[in-house]
Order: structure tokens, then sequence, then C-alpha cells
């Protein structure tokens, strides 16, 4: 057993826990150890009730009605936009564009910016480390548009190659979208410094937070990002809801996304003038009682401290690192100086996809595969790793079953 004394005293794990009902029930007949909150994490009762009071007592559509119900509905809506300005520090909460993920986002900005500034010989620059969504909506506005997309190295330690990306900087870039955190492996970016090089060189930067939204500080007017992109159900959310944020200057100088209602002034068959930012970015009905319900997510964030949140995590990284470093056969993947609570490993002689379904059989999740990160894979020459991923209310204890688990199943299939 573990020294439980490594863990902070700054936070009741099991009053935590208590807040989570889904992490209280077994799981192929074992208590149910949940390592895959880099997928997704739990949902805290604050969230869940508050999804459901929407529900029973406010449920209308929002913005265009006067009755009651619509009015409160509306508030709520507008109350989470205020929420997530405050959370990152946006200028105004206009600059906060409500879409259904980190994805879509991504979307936006490549369909609507990418295809009114970018022109033939432009070249985008992305990471290697980067989520298929990064990656493809660039691929798919260069190739409408005639431009190129040009990857980031990545080092052996799981690093980006920062020198390389000064290199592959020119007059020609005229975007960088890289991740704030890696969700393969847990790389921690320099997105300050990546952001003041593009700056330099006249390019926009749009930051991938969704892995970096839940663990680490985000100001976006002390970063001075252009876009900056991430999820609700991966900071203790709603799944469906996505934020973009986006400089005024520049969401004001990009069309459309999508056509429809709410994000039009006037329509006739003649001619159609749009709304006002946000609104012009959000067409049709929204995802309501999720975004009202994401308000309560920030809310426990807040009240638990991300500060304490992320020092609690780092402490169950460390001691995950460790004991895996100490069983034979092992590779951790990505070893980076700075990480969030994520680590990626093989197992020589052993499949990742037949690893993970053995950890679910011990009640352990975790993640296996790719991770949707496949050029990552290539670039160390693997298909996949297993990924244990760690949020705020896992425990020291839970590692060592996690632990436990993986060394009895490389005994009973390593050959």
């Amino acid at each position: 057993m573990s020294d439980t004394s490594v863990v902070s005293t700054q936070l009741d794990i099991e009053a935590i826990r208590a807040e989570f009902p889904v992490l209280h029930q077994q799981v192929n007949g074992k208590p149910l150890v949940y390592f895959d909150n880099a997928a997704t994490n739990q949902k805290p009762l604050q969230v869940i009730n508050a999804l459901k009071h929407h529900y029973e007592a406010d449920n209308a559509n929002i913005h265009r009605g006067i009755h009651t119900l619509a009015e409160r509905s509306t508030t709520a809506f507008e109350d989470t936009r205020k929420a997530v300005q405050t959370f990152i520090n946006a200028n105004e909460a206009e600059e906060i564009i409500f879409t259904k993920g980190t994805t879509e986002s991504i979307n936006l900005v490549a369909s609507s910016w990418g295809r009114k500034f970018l022109q033939s010989g432009d070249e985008i620059i992305v990471s290697g480390l980067e989520h298929h969504s990064n990656i493809v909506p660039w691929q798919l506005i260069a190739q409408e548009k005639g431009a190129k997309v040009r990857a980031i190295p990545v080092m052996e330690n799981g690093d980006l190659d920062i020198a390389a990306f000064s290199q592959l900087l020119s007059d020609k870039t005229r975007l960088v979208a890289v991740n704030h955190a890696s969700n393969s492996l847990g790389t921690i970016n320099p997105v300050k410094q990546i952001i003041e090089m593009a700056h330099a060189r006249g390019a926009k930067v749009l930051i991938d937070g969704a892995q970096a939204s839940s663990h680490l500080p985000i100001d976006v007017q002390q970063l001075n990002a252009d876009f900056y992109a991430f999820s609700a159900h991966k900071m203790y959310g709603p799944t469906g809801v996505g934020i973009l944020y986006g400089k005024r200057s520049l969401l004001e100088k990009m069309p459309p996304y999508q056509g429809g209602g709410e994000m039009i002034k006037e329509v006739s068959f003649e001619k159609t003038t749009f709304n006002d930012i946000p609104y012009k970015f959000e067409a049709g009905t929204p995802n309501i009682a999720d975004v009202v319900a994401f308000k309560a997510a920030i809310d426990f964030i807040n009240r638990v401290g991300k500060e304490h949140i992320a020092q609690y995590e780092e402490q169950l990284l460390t001691y995950a690192t460790s004991q895996l470093k100490n069983i034979e056969g092992v590779k951790i993947i990505g070893e980076a100086l700075h990480k969030v609570s994520v680590v990626s490993f093989v197992v020589e002689g052993i499949h990742h996809f037949d690893l993970g379904m053995w950890m679910d059989a011990k009640g352990v999740a975790v993640r296996t595969g790719h991770h949707c990160t496949q050029p990552l894979m290539d670039r160390f020459c693997i298909e996949g790793t297993t990924r244990a991923s760690f949020s705020v209310y896992n425990t020291i204890e839970e590692i060592d079953v996690f632990i436990g688990a993986l060394k009895d199943i490389i005994k009973k299939l390593k050959p």
C-alpha cells in the first residue's frame, strides 16, 4: 500500500468523491476505478441537478420569448456566457461563442476565418501533438484554398521542438494551431511563447484548450491568444457544449459559419443582414439546458480551486509514473517535464487493446488506441498506447489497484 501522506491535505478528496454518483458502483464485480478522464470526466451532483432543474422549472427557448420561462432560460444561458468570460479572463462576454464542442469550435474558425483570409500559397502550422480535430479542419480548408499545412516535430520526450517551429515560421505563415496540453501524452506546450513567436511573423494563433481547461490557469488576455477553444465535458460539465473564444476584432470580420435563426437581423428574399457577435455564430436553437448546467461545473471548479486541483493531480501523476517505471516491460511514451495528469504507456509483448479489456474485467477504466493522434503514434513507431488519466476525485489507493491489476495482467499475458 502506498504512503498516503503524499496526498495534498488541502482537499477533502472523500467529500469531493461523494459529489460524483457514478463513481460509487461496481464494474464486473469490482469497485470502479475511472482513469479515462482525458476522454471525458464525470459530473458532480450540482451539474446533474442544474440540468434537472432547468427541464423541470425553466425549459423554454431563449432570446426570442417575452414570457417568464423564456426570460429565466435566457438569463441562465447568458449567465453561463459571463461565467466563461470570467473563467478565461476574456475582455467581454460577446467574445464567447457556444458550440457543440472543441471540434466544432476549430471547424468554425477554419471555415469562417480560413475561407475569408487564406489564399493560395499560405501556410498553416500545426504540431505533431495535435488531436485529429486540430489537423483535419486545416487540411480541408488548405485543400480548398490552395494553402499548405506544416507540422512542428515532436522530440523524443514528448515536447515540441521549438527551434524547429522557429524555422517553420515564415512570411507565408497565416495561422498557427496548437494544443495547450496533449490529450495523448499530457505534454503542456509553451503556448505563450508560441503565440509571441507567431505574432512576430504576423500570424494568428488558435489554441486547442480541451485538455487544459480543467487543469491549467487560462488567461486569454495574458496569453494574447487570437482564438481559444475548449469543451464543457472535459471540465465536469455536460457533453455537447463547446466554447470558442475569439478576439472581437477578428470575430467581427469573420462571416457566419452557419445560416438560420438567431444569427440574423433582417431577412428578405433579396438580402439578409447578420446579427452582432456572438449570435452571428450561434445559428438555431442551441443546447440550452447543457449550457445552463455548464455554469454549475465552472462553479464547482472555482469552489474547489483550480490551483488545488492541479497540485493534487500532479501528485497523482507523479505517483503513478513512478510506479509504472518499476514494472518490467512497461515503457512510458512521453516524459515531458511539464504535463497534465495523463500517462501513456506500452507493455512489451501485450497489445494495448488486450490490456484495456483485461483492465475493464478488473473494474479499471483506461483508454486504449491512438487517441485520435495517429501522426503522433507514427512518430513513436507504435499503433497506440494504454492511457491512464486522473482527475481530482481519483486517489492514490485507486492507482495502487491499477498498478496491481497491471502487474497481474502482465504476469498472465506476457509470453
